[in-house]
């Protein structure tokens, strides 16, 4: 326990080093690093705790309210004793190590980290507008101008993840958080993998599986290569947006099946039944994002992101100014008024849920129950 405070002590120093200057096209290590989110030395009674977005195997993220500034942010409070009998830490160490060196208006920013005796703590940016996957949910499915501009903006954030050198691993619905306006951000870095060229700097003690095809993420979509243990590449990225645009467009995932077992053998045999009303344009780009080999879905070849952006199914997009766009309207949770109506009376959590890491998630394999912003 002692070993890993001092790991997230706040005099933990990073010094980053450009990619030029090594020379090496490897995963920069160092041992001393400064990081921009800072560690304080707040408590948790310094927050006013709200609902709990999500529930995780080692974590929590509950909305919480700083008292003396009022401001809100989405507090993932992570269960140490948990992480070190599972030996999770050093992935706890580079979830925080590389949302501290993204900066990019489709990723939810990390503010600053905090910690006490049980729990690690992230203050991370509180999407008010809640889950792409509740969007789906509440409205059925989506219509093509709403799937666009929300594949857009995935597509946006992950050309930046990737142009990093990073790898997500888990893309999904329910890891797309919209803001109060209704603009994407990814979440959930908790299966982040840099890769050998990564522009993100990693220490020595901070890294993901070697292994770097072992299954992480939601059934319904993983891609076809984890299953089969093949090398990561970013093409392994690239199969959720395609699974996530059906999804929006058929209010259903293109795997969906009985069980885990049952749905990897219809994403290994690539069995995928599309509706009639889908566009022509929806299909084909769905299609191709789908393709067994990773390397040849649009996004991951070697003319890279181009390709996929000037794809008939987002002739309409303009790239260059996508965020100024108007979002689609969010269709809200029965009862409230509004995406960020304070609802802390409403909330269910209570102190004696820090520290807990025995509860896990209720996500059916098909990715059909509720889920975490941010949860590990």
């Amino acid at each position: 326990m002692l070993e890993m405070e001092k790991d997230f002590d706040s005099k933990v120093k990073i010094q980053r080093t450009s990619s030029s200057s090594n020379g090496a096209g490897i995963v920069q290590r160092s041992k001393s690093f400064v990081f921009r989110a800072p560690q304080e030395n707040y408590t948790i009674q310094d927050f006013e705790l709200g609902k709990i977005y999500g529930v995780g195997s080692y974590s929590k993220v509950v909305r919480a309210k700083k008292k003396d500034i009022g401001v809100v942010y989405a507090l993932k409070i992570m269960d140490k004793k948990f992480i070190t009998k599972e030996n999770k830490t050093a992935y706890v160490k580079l979830e925080r190590i590389v949302l501290d060196q993204l900066d990019h208006p489709g990723i939810v920013r990390l503010y600053f980290t905090f910690q006490d005796s049980f729990s690690l703590y992230m203050a991370l940016e509180s999407c008010e507008g809640g889950e792409l996957f509740d969007q789906i949910t509440r409205k059925g499915r989506l219509t093509e101008e709403e799937a666009r501009f929300y594949a857009a903006e995935v597509v946006d954030a992950l050309e930046y993840i990737h142009g990093l050198g990073v790898i997500h691993r888990d893309i999904k619905p329910e890891n797309l958080l919209l803001t109060t306006e209704g603009h994407i951000k990814i979440a959930d870095f908790g299966s982040v993998k840099p890769m050998q060229d990564s522009q993100i700097t990693v220490l020595p003690n901070a890294a993901s599986d070697d292994k770097a095809c072992t299954f992480v993420g939601t059934a319904a979509y993983v891609p076809p290569e984890v299953l089969n243990s093949s090398p990561a590449t970013f093409g392994n990225d690239l199969w959720a947006p395609g699974c996530t645009l059906y999804q929006m467009l058929s209010g259903t995932s293109p795997f969906k099946d009985a069980s885990e077992w049952l749905i990897f053998q219809r994403i290994i045999a690539r069995e995928i039944r599309f509706p009639d009303y889908f566009s022509d344009e929806a299909r084909d780009l769905i299609d191709r994002l789908l393709d067994l080999d990773p390397s040849r879905r649009p996004g991951a070849g070697p003319d890279g992101y181009a390709i996929l952006k000037i794809h008939p199914f987002f002739k309409a997009v303009a790239w260059d100014n996508l965020r100024a766009q108007t979002p689609p309207k969010l269709a809200l949770e029965p009862g409230t008024q509004s995406p960020a109506a304070d609802d802390v009376q409403e909330s269910s959590w209570s102190p004696s849920h820090i520290g807990d890491g025995s509860a896990a998630s209720a996500r059916q394999p098909d990715g059909t129950a509720p889920s975490s912003e941010g949860t590990g």
